[in-house]
């Protein structure tokens, strides 16, 4: 039941299989930096600025407990800090610290590279095609950005 003899699969498996394969990229490029794939989430997450943990948690779909012990974690490890929130004196918002913003740049550029490579047998018109129909799809479900678009030279700001 993996698929017709010619070796093609339907939607749900298609996208199913897909995020399987682009979770393993993921993961094994946050292992080689040192991170887990839900710090190398919440690294690129931060990329463009500070997010309040309301934010953040809506963002990377994590419960309050966990995103606290998530933030905590990557906290220690000098990756984020935590700041006051200007329009809010009881809330904080989570930005990465200069160091935070070294590795999330040189994670999120091998990301991007690895990310790209799963495409390689396709044409031109092909990974156009592909990005367009998954464009679609993401857009109409409204998934938040939890990762930039590479080709718009995303700008890390880092806090300290």
């Amino acid at each position: 039941m993996t698929g017709d003899d010619d070796g093609r699969i339907g939607v749900v498996a298609a996208l199913v299989r897909g995020a399987f394969l682009v979770n393993a990229v993921y993961t094994e490029s946050a292992r080689e930096f040192g991170l887990t794939a839900q710090q190398g989430q919440l690294l690129c997450v931060l990329m463009p600025g500070p997010y309040g943990m309301g934010e953040l948690g809506a963002t990377l779909g994590l419960a309050k407990s966990s995103l606290t012990g998530l933030v905590d974690r990557t906290e220690r490890n000098g990756l984020v800090r935590r700041g006051p929130d200007p329009r809010d004196s009881r809330a904080v918002r989570i930005a990465l610290t200069r160091k935070g913003a070294a590795l999330a740049e040189r994670f999120y550029a091998e990301t991007c590279r690895r990310v790209e490579r799963l495409t390689d047998e396709l044409s031109g018109a092909g990974r156009d095609t592909l990005a367009a129909l998954l464009g679609s799809v993401v857009t109409a479900n409204k998934v938040p950005v939890v990762f930039q678009e590479p080709a718009q030279g995303v700008e890390v700001r880092a806090t300290n």
